[in-house]
C-alpha cells in the first residue's frame, strides 16, 4: 500500500525523475514535465558486505546469504554524513560500517578503513563532525555482546572505548576519550550520547553479573576535544550529572512543524500525506534531530526517513527509496531552480530497506539492509552517478 501511495504523491509533486534497477524500461509515471530515466550498468553499481571488505554484486537479494544478527552485531552501515560545504568538489563523505571500519567516498572514489582492533567486538555509530573532522562512538552491548563479561576485559579500564576520530587523510581511527574519562563506574559503556555543537549528553551503562545500571551525564571538554586522548584527558573535562528524563529532552521527536524550513519546503505536499520519521543532519554537524510527522486520517505505519542538510543542497531519502533534492550539488547548476526533484530508486526485495545515505560530489551512496525487527541479514550499499543519470538531462 505504502508503494502506491508514494506513487500518487509523486504524481502530486511538480516534477519526479524515475529510476528502475533493471534493464527493462520501467512504465512512465503520468505526471506533468515529467522525465523517466532508465539506470543502466554504466551509471549504478550495487556493493555488498562481507566479514572483511565490501563488493561488487548484480542485485542486493544475490549477495551471499548472511547469518542474521542484532543490528548492534551487523556488518552494516550504522551511520553517515558529509563533509561540510567546501569550494572544493573534492569534499569527503563518510560512514561508519558497524563491526568493520570506515568508508570514505569521494565522487565515485570508495576507500575503506578497517580496523579489527577497534571494529571487530564493538557497536559502532553515531556519526559527527568536531572541526569537520569525524568524530564517533564505539560500546559493547549487554544484551548481545559477550565479551563484555571477559574478566580480562571488565578488569581493563582502557579497554571501555568511547570516543574516537578519523583521520581521513592517513586513513585511521584513534581514540579520543575513553568511558573511565567521563566516569569513575567501573565496567562501564557510554551506549549512546547527543552533542549539540558545545555539550556531550551521554547515557551510561553499568554491566554487572547480577544487575545492569543506566546513570547519565552531560560533560564539555575544557580544550579542543580533538587534542584529547584518553591519557591526557584527566582534568581537562567539566562534568555534570543529569538524568534520564534530561538525556530523553535531548533525544525527544520534535514536531515535524518545528523542522527547518528547507526539510518543510523540500517534501511539501508529500508530508500531507504520509506519515513519517525523519532524521534531519546537517553536513558537518553535531547529532541530528529528529521530527516525526504526524498525518491525522492515515492508517499507514510512519516510514523512516534520513536527510541531510548542506550549504548548497538538501536531500532527504525514505526507507522505500524514495530521495527528494534541491538545490545545487558541487560544480552544478541550481535544479529546476531550486524547486525540488523526487527521484526513484532501485525498488528492493520485500524485506529490505534504504537506512541511510550520502552525496559526494554528484554521486549518491544509499545504504540497504536486509532487516527484520531488530536482526540484520544481508547489507550493503548502492552508488547511483546522478552527473549520467540526472543533470545531463535537467536545465
Amino acid at each position: 500500500m505504502k508503494i502506491f501511495k508514494l506513487a500518487f504523491v509523486l504524481i502530486i509533486c511538480a516534477f519526479s525523475l524515475s529510476i528502475c534497477s533493471c534493464k527493462k524500461k520501467q512504465a512512465q509515471l503520468p505526471l506533468q514535465n515529467a522525465i523517466s530515466l532508465e539506470i543502466t550498468k554504466t551509471n549504478h553499481a550495487w556493493y555488498y558486505f562481507s566479514n572483511t571488505n565490501y563488493h561488487n554484486i548484480d542485485r542486493p537479494q544475490n549477495a551471499p546469504a548472511q547469518v542474521q544478527k542484532p543490528w548492534t552485531e551487523s556488518i552494516r552501515i550504522s551511520s553517515a554524513n558529509n563533509e561540510a560545504y567546501t569550494q572544493s568538489a573534492n569534499a569527503n563523505a563518510f560512514a561508519i560500517v558497524n563491526r568493520l571500519g570506515i568508508l570514505t567516498f569521494n565522487g565515485e572514489n570508495i576507500s575503506l578503513s578497517p580496523d579489527t582492533s577497534l571494529f571487530s567486538d564493538r557497536t559502532a555509530g553515531n556519526l559527527v563532525f568536531v572541526n569537520n573532522t569525524p568524530v564517533f562512538s564505539v560500546y559493547k552491548s549487554a544484551f548481545f555482546n559477550d565479551t563484555i563479561l571477559a574478566p580480562d576485559y571488565k578488569s581493563d579500564s582502557s579497554a571501555h572505548l568511547f570516543l574516537l576520530q578519523f583521520d581521513s587523510n592517513a586513513k585511521i581511527s584513534y581514540p579520543v576519550l575513553n568511558c573511565n574519562n567521563i566516569t569513575d563506574k567501573t565496567n562501564s559503556e557510554v551506549t549512546d550520547f547527543f552533542w549539540n555543537g558545545l555539550e556531550w549528553c551521554c547515557s551510561i551503562k553499568t554491566i554487572s553479573d547480577t544487575k545492569n545500571e543506566f546513570s547519565y551525564l552531560v560533560f564539555k571538554p575544557l580544550v579542543s576535544l580533538l587534542s584529547l586522548s584518553p591519557s591526557t584527558a584527566e582534568g581537562k573535562i567539566q562534568k555534570e550529572e543529569c538524568d534520564a528524563d534530561f538525556f530523553r529532552s535531548c533525544r525527544i521527536h520534535h514536531n515535524y512543524t518545528d523542522s527547518p524550513d528547507r526539510i518543510k519546503k523540500l517534501l511539501s505536499g508529500f508530508d500531507e500525506k504520509l506519515p513519517f520519521i525523519i532524521e534531519v543532519k546537517n553536513a558537518g554537524g553535531a547529532s541530528p534531530r529528529i521530527y516525526e510527522n504526524e498525518v491525522s486520517d492515515s492508517n499507514e505505519k510512519a516510514l523512516n526517513a534520513k536527510a541531510i542538510l548542506s550549504a548548497t543542497w538538501s536531500a532527504a531519502l525514505f526507507e522505500d527509496g524514495t530521495l527528494f533534492l534541491e538545490g545545487a550539488l558541487p560544480g552544478k547548476h541550481i535544479l529546476r531552480s531550486g524547486k525540488p526533484v523526487a527521484i526513484r530508486l532501485p525498488k528492493l526485495p520485500v524485506g529490505y530497506v534504504y537506512s541511510d545515505f550520502v552525496i559526494a560530489g554528484t554521486t549518491l551512496y544509499a545504504a540497504w539492509e536486509e532487516s527484520s525487527f531488530y536482526k540484520t541479514g544481508r547489507t550493503g550499499f548502492l552508488q547511483v552517478n546522478l552527473e549520467r543519470t540526472l543533470f545531463s538531462r535537467l536545465i
